[in-house]
């Protein structure tokens, strides 16, 4: 395998730990509505587990609230349901067309277990990062051992690789870093 084709296929891994990282904190709740706080919501819609997203039209005119109109008023139950079953922490007030949740201030104590749990994401998408690393590694490392790659184009590999390394990991933190201030944001 190529060194290119080992580099391609590390990044690819890298950024898809990344983008995962990205959407995961999208769902993080902060002291300010947000739709991406629901969109992903899982509705038991007639057996079948859809994006609240999918059913519904989901809009803040507040900057506390979130309003959320279901294209079909009978599934309103279920999605009530699933938005008490999430772990947002907030219930929701429907009048039997539209459902409104209303965005608390965070406490103090809140602020610090989600800056825990954004914390505990970007570990894991810094493990992602890595084992990407290792696994490009042992690929030149196998590439070299089978004399298809020289020592010295094997060790200029490896350099490109922990860069490479190095860039998301440092993209992580600033997802993390950026994500946190927007928590103690009060």
């Amino acid at each position: 395998m190529p060194v290119d084709e080992i580099l391609f296929s590390a990044e690819e891994v890298m950024s898809n730990g990344t983008e995962y990282l990205k959407n995961e904190l999208r769902g993080i709740r902060t002291g300010r509505a947000s739709t991406a706080l629901v969109e992903h919501i899982k509705v038991d819609y007639f057996g079948t587990k859809t994006d609240l997203r999918a059913m519904a039209q989901l809009s803040t005119p507040e900057a506390n609230l979130i309003v959320i109109k279901p294209f079909d008023v009978s599934a309103i139950k279920e999605i009530d349901r699933a938005i008490q079953a999430s772990d947002l922490g907030i219930t929701p007030m429907s009048d039997g067309r539209i459902i409104r949740l209303t965005i608390p201030a965070l406490s103090g104590e809140r602020r610090k277990q989600l800056a825990q749990k954004v914390k505990q994401l970007g570990e894991q998408a810094k493990l992602v990062v890595r084992n990407a690393r290792r696994d490009a590694n042992k690929k030149v490392d196998a590439e070299e051992k089978e004399g298809l790659l020289p020592e010295d184009d094997a060790k200029k590999a490896k350099e490109q690789i922990q860069d490479l390394t190095k860039d998301y990991e440092k993209k992580v933190d600033d997802l993390l870093d950026a994500k946190i201030k927007e928590i103690e944001a009060v």
